[in-house]
C-alpha cells in the first residue's frame, strides 16, 4: 500500500499550493510511492486522514503546516479510538513549521522527502484538549487571542504577521479570572494566558513551553498571571529566547502534569496546533496520551 499525501493548499497563505510541484518532485525522486488527496475546506484534512487510515494507507504524509499535521492526527484518532494512531510523515509547507523545527527535522523539501523515504520513526506522545487531539501546542487566553488578530491581518505575511499580532494583542491586554488544577497543585486568580506544550516552540518565534518534551509522557504548561502592558512587553523577548528566561520571570509558572483542568469565569478563544476552536470556551481539560504516534524522522 502506498503512502497517502494530504496537501493543504492554503498553508502559508496559499504558498503550499505553489510549492507542491517541488514537494511532489522531491518525493518521487526519493522513491516514495504515494497517492495525493487535496484538502478543499476547513477540517477537510481530518476527513481525508480518516478515510486514508480506513483504506489502509501508511504512512499518512502531511503536506502543509502545523495545522495540517493537527488535522491529520485528529483524522487518524477517529479511526484508532484509543489505540496507537500509526505513522505520519511531514513535507513542511507551512508558515512557521514549529513541530518540524521542534524535532530538528529538515525544512528543505528534498531532505524532508529523503526522511520520509528512509522509514525511520520516533515514537511521540499525543495530547488531548477536550475532544481535540494535538501534537505540538494548545492554549487559552492571550495566545489564541493573538491568533484571532493575526488571522484578520491582510497586508503582513509569514513570521512578521505573528509578531505584529503579538504586539497588538499585548497592547489590548485582555485577562481572565481562572482556576487551574493539575496533578500536584492548583492556581486561582487573574490570568493572562496558559499555553500547553508537547514541544517548546509555537508561532514561529515563541518558546512558550521551553522545557516541553514530546516523548516524556507529560504535558508541560506555562501560565502567566495578570500583567500590565509594559510587563507583558518586557516578557515578549524572553518568550522568544530558548532557556529559562521566560519561565523564571515574575508571575510566570511552569508545570508538568498528566492532566490539567482549566475553568474561566468568562470565555476565551482557544486553539490546538494553531487551529482556532470554532467558539470561545470557559472550561477545558487537557490529557496526555503517551507514545501514541510514530513520526518519520531522521
Amino acid at each position: 500500500m502506498p503512502a497517502k499525501v494530504i496537501l493543504n493548499p492554503y498553508s502559508n497563505r496559499w504558498k503550499a499550493k505553489k510549492r507542491w510541484p517541488q514537494a511532489e518532485s522531491a518525493l518521487i525522486a526519493a522513491g516514495v510511492d504515494f497517492s495525493l488527496a487535496v484538502s478543499e475546506h476547513r477540517l477537510h484534512g481530518v476527513e481525508l486522514a480518516e478515510k486514508a487510515v480506513q483504506a489502509g494507507f501508511s504512512p499518512i504524509i502531511a503536506a502543509g503546516g502545523d495545522g495540517t499535521i493537527g488535522d491529520i492526527v485528529n483524522g487518524m484518532a477517529r479511526v484508532k479510538k484509543g489505540g496507537h494512531l500509526g505513522v505520519i510523515g511531514i513535507m513542511p509547507l507551512g508558515t512557521a513549521n514549529d513541530f518540524v523545527c521542534n524535532l530538528n527535522m529538515p525544512l528543505d523539501l528534498t531532505e524532508a522527502a529523503q526522511v520520509v523515504a528512509g522509514g525511520k520513526t520516533r515514537t511521540l506522545d499525543v495530547c488531548l484538549a477536550g475532544e481535540q487531539f494535538f501534537i505540538n501546542n494548545s492554549a487559552l487566553g492571550l495566545e489564541p487571542y493573538i491568533s484571532v488578530i493575526q488571522h484578520k491581518m491582510i497586508f503582513l505575511k509569514g513570521i512578521p504577521r505573528y509578531l505584529a499580532a503579538a504586539i497588538k494583542g499585548i497592547f489590548q491586554n485582555p485577562s481572565w479570572e481562572a482556576r487551574i488544577e493539575w496533578d500536584y497543585g492548583s492556581y486561582e486568580g487573574p490570568l493572562t494566558l496558559i499555553s500547553v506544550g508537547n514541544a517548546p516552540r509555537t508561532g514561529g518565534l515563541f518558546y512558550m513551553a521551553p522545557h516541553a518534551d514530546p516523548a516524556d509522557g507529560r504535558l508541560t504548561a506555562v501560565f502567566v498571571e495578570k500583567k500590565s502592558t509594559p510587563a507583558l512587553l518586557a516578557l515578549l523577548p524572553k518568550a522568544m529566547t530558548r532557556g529559562d528566561k521566560f519561565v523564571s520571570a515574575d508571575g510566570v509558572h511552569e508545570i508538568h502534569s498528566t492532566r490539567i483542568r482549566i475553568h474561566l469565569k468568562s470565555p476565551s478563544p482557544a486553539h490546538s496546533d494553531g487551529d482556532l476552536f470554532p467558539s470561545e470556551i470557559d472550561n477545558l481539560e487537557y490529557k496526555i496520551l503517551p507514545g501514541m504516534i510514530d513520526i518519520l524522522a531522521p
